[in-house]
């Protein structure tokens, strides 16, 4: 079987590799890739494929191995494996990387509830040691004068403004925002049903009715075809005699026919998993957990509460006085009025809540708005303009001497969509 692989991916991934295994007279040439994107659109499975026709020797890491009781042992085994790798590329004579999955969530920082840790700090601090100096990676307590041979870094993940802001600059990492357009979903998704016997406009159609969804919900769509023949198969062989019939039998392995792929049947399938989707968007049970805990947590006086964000932002400022103060008058047109917030500030915090947006606020002090490293304010509880507007108006009274921006997230694609400085610290 055949699995497409996008042309844009290709070439990206292609020129990277390529480009670390040459000598070019007076370029930096960053070390590491960085592909991000939504969940689903196939990241690590388009690089494999790539790895695959490039003939490319791959050592994998995780972002489960970010973390160890023992402190120090991720950052070391980062060395470890790029030690590999270059090993590899010596003895083989071939091209070889080194691949982190999932970067973000193993050393990424979503919000202040999220602990940032020994190791984590190390694994940073060794990637970005490893890209200034890939000839030269040490083991902790040995040293080797020779010099390794360059392995480039790929490294993939949703939200890279979760991590630490010096190891993505320009020059350490190349980055590349993998979103598939029509034309390579229509690609990825042949792929998946190449021996189904679906034609390309069967493709087209059943792409075209979900255009939102990611790569990996057709391949679950796929998969749920079978649902009935396997519930079959228990009704036939007995609950309670299930477990020996597929596990170390001496029979043969179950046979299945081949199910109905007609692209009616697809889109049923696929139709009552968007309402599955839905009723996971509607239930919001942690809303209504999270409520609780943080009436508790005021008491305790502890009010922080992890709200998970991601993607690529905009970051234009915009003016601000915490101080001015606005009239009452007007009350009745449906908005809430504010004693501290200007007009702008005001109208943002309103349009984001119409709009079906969360909204989350963000601190700094200089040192730290220099490095890009902001800090989140305790979380904004509730969907209403009373409760959001208070908590703005907390936020910049608790942090009047230190940067302060506005968040808007979507809360279906957990994405920023606005980032607004609306306070800085007075000079």
């Amino acid at each position: 079987m055949s699995y497409y692989i996008s042309p844009r991916f290709l070439d990206k991934l292609a020129v990277h590799i390529t480009k670390n295994f040459l000598d070019l007279p007076a370029v930096r040439v960053p070390l590491i890739l960085g592909i991000h994107g939504r969940k689903g659109e196939g990241k690590s499975f388009q690089c494999e494929l790539v790895f695959e026709r490039m003939g490319v020797e791959v050592i994998h890491m995780s972002a489960g191995e970010m973390e160890s009781p023992d402190a120090g042992d991720p950052g070391r085994l980062v060395r470890l494996r790029y030690r590999e790798a270059a090993e590899l590329i010596k003895v083989r004579g071939k091209m070889a990387v080194l691949m982190i999955n999932d970067l973000d969530a193993g050393a990424g920082r979503f919000d202040q509830g999220t602990q940032y840790t020994v190791n984590t700090q190390l694994v940073n601090g060794t990637l970005m040691n490893i890209a200034d100096k890939p000839t030269d990676v040490q083991l902790p307590g040995s040293y080797d004068s020779t010099p390794l041979h360059r392995v480039p870094i790929i490294v993939t993940g949703n939200d890279f403004s979760t991590l630490y802001a010096p190891l993505i600059r320009d020059g350490r990492m190349d980055k590349f925002y993998w979103e598939p357009d029509r034309e390579d979903k229509i690609g990825i998704v042949g792929g998946i049903f190449q021996q189904d016997g679906l034609s390309r406009s069967d493709i087209e159609k059943l792409v075209d009715t979900f255009p939102n969804q990611a790569i990996d919900f057709f391949g679950a769509v796929r998969s749920r075809l079978y649902d009935e023949q396997i519930r079959q198969l228990i009704h036939t062989v007995g609950l309670e005699r299930i477990s020996a019939r597929v596990v170390n039998s001496a029979d043969k392995p179950p046979e299945f026919k081949k199910p109905d792929f007609s692209v009616s049947r697809l889109i049923e399938f696929g139709q009552t998993m968007v309402q599955e989707q839905q009723r996971v968007q509607n239930s919001r049970l942690v809303d209504e957990y999270n409520t609780g805990r943080q009436s508790r947590d005021r008491v305790t006086g502890d009010a922080s509460r992890p709200t998970h964000i991601s993607n690529q932002v905009t970051n234009q400022p915009i003016k601000s006085d915490s101080s001015q103060k606005i009239n009452d008058s007007g009350k009745g047109n449906g908005h809430v009025q504010s004693t501290q917030l200007s007009p702008e500030v005001l109208q943002q915090v309103q349009e984001l809540l119409t709009g079906g947006y969360n909204v989350a606020m963000e601190y700094a002090d200089e040192r730290r708005y220099r490095s890009g490293a902001w800090k989140s304010c305790a979380s904004i509880q509730g969907d209403r303009d009373t409760d959001a507007i208070a908590s703005v108006e907390s936020c910049l009274a608790d942090h009047s001497g230190e940067y302060v921006r506005l968040i808007g997230i979507d809360p279906k694609a957990k994405r920023r969509v606005v980032e607004k400085i609306i306070q800085r610290p007075n000079r």
